[in-house]
């Protein structure tokens, strides 16, 4: 039956998804919101797993990740004319810098890293505010908020596998009982003649 194929086809591509995602989240991580005071500058620190010391890190500026444009990248730490990065590979952070912080800034950022075949990214909103910014202890952190996603997709993964399993059980079932069915039918038959 060829249209069972689809049933396993789609959970599966579902299930790579969610795994490779939570695998890339793992390799990289951010805060995911930060907010700078208007004219004043804001840090951002980006922990990256070890493996990925030596490859180019860069920061880039767009709502969309493939459409962004890179504001500052390494191997250097090189400076765009109010924005600054530095990758400190003993620690595994990329911290951008940025200064004179305007309205304009206000957007979606990406601390990336360019791997061979797929880069590695993160999002981290900024937020600019009018008002003086204090720091006080908030009741969920950014790793926090890391870590509900990374298990909300486990959870997800979880229910696709298990919604495949059941589409496989059911395909298997449908296909035995029309098997049966013709035999039924023949057994039904004979028992008439007799």
């Amino acid at each position: 039956m060829k249209t069972s194929g689809i049933f396993f086809i789609a959970p599966l591509l579902c299930l790579f998804w969610l795994t490779k995602h939570a695998v890339d989240s793992a390799q990289l991580s951010a805060p995911g919101v930060v907010t700078a005071a208007y004219g004043g500058s804001v840090t951002v620190s980006c922990q990256y797993d070890h493996q990925f010391r030596e490859y180019t890190k860069y920061w880039c500026k767009g709502r969309i990740y493939e459409l962004c444009t890179i504001v500052v990248k390494t191997p250097k730490n090189r400076h765009s004319d109010r924005s600054s990065i530095a990758d400190d590979k003993e620690a595994g952070v990329i911290t951008v810098t940025m200064t004179s912080v305007r309205e304009s800034d206000q957007d979606m950022y990406w601390c990336v890293i360019a791997t061979p075949g797929r880069n590695v990214y993160t999002g981290v909103r900024l937020r600019v505010s009018h008002t003086v910014i204090t720091t006080t202890p908030a009741n969920s952190s950014p790793q926090d908020e890391i870590l509900w996603w990374a298990t909300l997709r486990w959870i997800l993964f979880i229910l696709m596998l298990c919604c495949l399993v059941s589409t496989h059980i059911i395909v298997w079932r449908i296909k035995t009982a029309r098997k049966r069915w013709p035999q039924r039918q023949f057994q039904h038959q004979n028992s008439n003649i007799y």
